[in-house]
């Protein structure tokens, strides 16, 4: 047995036993309301805010919870907190 057959084999039986992962689906959302729409409108012009401060040309994030992260206020104020707290170290430093 050559070592090239030894490594195809051992790859053969490595991807034999991988478990699949299965994609979740995500859940169908609700519309959201007048004041939930208000409350990410202010959530975006802090973000923008913050972006504009720290010179980012752009950003890149995915959610965990299964509703993405654009739709969530709590997220996007987070985003603008992370991009305060940089700029802010990065000014102090």
């Amino acid at each position: 047995m050559g070592l090239w057959s030894f490594f195809s084999r051992r790859a053969a039986a490595a991807r034999a036993a991988a478990p699949v992962i299965a994609a979740r689906e995500p859940e169908p959302q609700e519309p959201l309301t007048a004041e939930q729409l208000a409350e990410l409108q202010d959530a975006w012009a802090e973000l923008a805010e913050a972006t504009e401060s720290s010179g980012a040309t752009g950003l890149h994030a995915c959610s965990r919870n299964g509703r993405p992260w654009q739709e969530d206020p709590a997220a996007v104020r987070g985003l603008a907190a992370i991009l305060r707290s940089s700029t802010a170290e990065n000014a102090n430093g």
